[in-house]
């Protein structure tokens, strides 16, 4: 199978939510039953080590070396757009995932749920998604649906039409760790698209912060401006967190609620009794279309 450096990032994400199922449940930053088993052999055998409580505390102690507080922002992430899915789940007909890589929301949700799923992704993660289902269940979840797009050119509406979505379905949209890696004509070519959406739609969405991009602050994780934007210029897009409420009204969604660092310590991180520290790097925030 092709690679390229986006789709490759699919892994990172589920490796910390698989890892994180070994701690106790009250410790846990998020739940997420089936993260390991959609990973590679490898990868598997990575998280299995991690039982063993040195090891894990080494692996998380790494990774906030390499880039503080990430590993608590991206499960503060996760935790917050499951969060606010299960609260919408009385006001909404679909869920549409952009940007679905390797994540485990839509079939966990078709354990409790007949709610259509869409996940939507580039061509190679979607073929990729599909031989993970397979391999996990057999059968995928008659629930969930994969559609393929490339978000810098196709269009959103039009594929999921043709895979069964209905434009009139008050839905969900959950586009998680995606918008860095997308042009500022994509990001808001995607938006236009969801102004179609009905009134009482939800979008819950992370982004990276815009200073970050310009290289105007990286104190936040020198190694990942490094790896993102000088070697690769994989990340390519950002926000400010006091922007979005003006962002996001020009295209027709009114800003409920941001999770930023301190929101993401006090709300998840406390609770738990761990001392994690969190990243000012990626926030995310939830909207109503209106």
């Amino acid at each position: 199978m092709a690679r390229n450096a986006a789709a490759q990032t699919a892994f990172g994400p589920m490796v910390l939510a698989a890892i994180e199922q070994h701690e106790p449940p009250g410790r846990r930053l998020v739940d997420d039953d089936l993260a390991a088993s959609f990973l590679p052999p490898g990868l598997r055998t990575l998280v299995a080590a991690t039982r063993w409580s040195p090891v894990r505390s080494a692996i998380m102690a790494a990774s906030d070396r390499s880039a503080p507080g990430m590993w608590a922002g991206i499960l503060c992430r996760k935790r917050y757009a499951d969060d606010n899915l299960i609260a919408a789940l009385g006001d909404i007909d679909a869920v549409v995932i952009l940007g679905a890589g390797l994540d485990t929301r839509g079939c966990r949700l078709a354990s409790r749920s007949a709610i259509p799923v869409f996940e939507v992704d580039q061509p190679l993660n979607t073929e990729r998604k599909r031989a993970v289902l397979n391999r996990v269940f057999g059968t995928p979840p008659p629930s969930v649906h994969l559609v393929a797009v490339d978000f810098e050119h196709d269009d959103l509406m039009a594929a999921l039409a043709a895979a069964g979505y209905r434009r009139d379905a008050r839905t969900f949209f959950i586009w998680e760790g995606v918008t860095q890696y997308l042009t500022a004509e994509a990001v808001d070519a995607t938006l236009a698209q969801l102004r179609s959406a009905p009134a009482g739609s939800r979008l819950d969405f992370t982004y990276v912060q815009r200073d970050f991009i310009d290289g105007v602050d990286i104190a936040a994780a020198p190694s990942l401006y490094r790896r993102f934007r000088e070697r690769s210029e994989v990340w390519k897009y950002g926000l400010r967190p006091d922007e979005i409420d003006r962002f996001l009204d020009g295209y027709g969604w009114r800003l409920l609620d941001q999770l930023g660092p301190d929101q993401a310590r006090d709300r998840y991180v406390r609770p738990t009794g761990r001392a994690l520290p969190t990243s000012s790097l990626e926030w995310s925030a939830q909207a109503r279309k209106i």
